[in-house]
Parts: C-alpha cells; structure tokens; sequence
C-alpha cells in the first residue's frame, strides 16, 4: 500500500482528499501547514506528496524546496495542488522541485492517474 502526504489546510479540501485517497487503499498521512508538512515528510517517508501552495506558516514552494535538500525524502514524488491556475505558478512549481501541477477545484479522476503515473516510475 502507497503512503501518501497530504500538505493542505482547508479542512474540507483535506478531508475530501483523505477519504478518497483510502477509498483507493492509499495509506494517508496529513499535515496542516508547510513546515508541519517537510517535519511529517521526514518521519512518515511517503511514497508522493500533495502540495498545496498557499499555505500558513510556509508556503508550498518553499516547503517543496526543503524536501528537495533532505536526502531521505529528496526524491519523493510531490503534486502541486493550488488554485492558482496561471503558467507562472506552474512553471515555478516545477522550477521549485514538484513533478506535476494540479489546479483546484481539484478534477479527481485527473489526479489519481497523475498520482499512478509518478508512483509507477518510482
């Protein structure tokens, strides 16, 4: 069973993701902010992680680039998930280390092929 992490802090959005995510016998772990989200990265070694972008206490994009720095969890596949929806936010989403780009409301059929994509090549 694939672990994965849920960086997202709207309750709603988190739990949607959560009972869809072990609907799919995907094993999920959850954080509420950025920093929270690179600690639980560290600790629950996850096979993918959703990021959201905006978030409190550090964003996505820098919270991607701290786990890009850590060795245990460097190559962790990570999803940005963002409401943002313009080129530049997903050319820096990728720039920062995220292998792909999902916006919100989230299309979730979309997301779990993108999500079976990246943990097949791992």
């Amino acid at each position: 069973m694939s672990k994965i992490l849920v960086v997202e802090d709207s309750a709603m959005i988190q739990e949607i993701l959560v009972e869809r995510l072990r609907f799919r016998n995907y094993e999920v772990v959850i954080a509420q902010d950025g920093q929270e989200g690179v600690e639980v990265a560290q600790r629950e070694l996850p096979d993918l992680i959703l990021m959201d972008i905006s978030l409190p206490v550090m964003d996505g994009w820098e919270a991607t680039e701290r786990i890009r720095q850590i060795d245990s969890i460097k190559n962790v596949p990570i999803i940005a998930l963002t409401a943002h929806a313009l080129v530049e936010d997903r050319n820096r989403s990728l720039a920062v280390g995220c292998n792909d780009f999902e916006t919100k409301p989230i299309n979730f059929s979309q997301l779990i092929t993108k999500i079976n994509t990246l943990l097949a090549k791992k």
